[in-house]
């Protein structure tokens, strides 16, 4: 990965903080639903990264 694409993933990061910080519960269930969709599009599992309660 070069460092244009660490900015651009840095840049969308902070995007999605400021959103989250927008609108709150909904945008973090959203936000949620584009990670775990491109983490398994990666062939990449979400389960073992999921916080339960305990």
């Amino acid at each position: 990965m070069n460092e244009k694409e660490l900015k651009k993933i840095a840049i969308e990061k902070y995007i999605n903080i400021q959103r989250i910080k927008k609108h709150g519960q909904e945008e973090v269930e959203y936000q949620e639903k584009i990670a775990k969709a491109e983490l398994q599009t990666l062939g990449i599992s979400t389960e073992d990264l999921e916080i339960v309660d305990e």
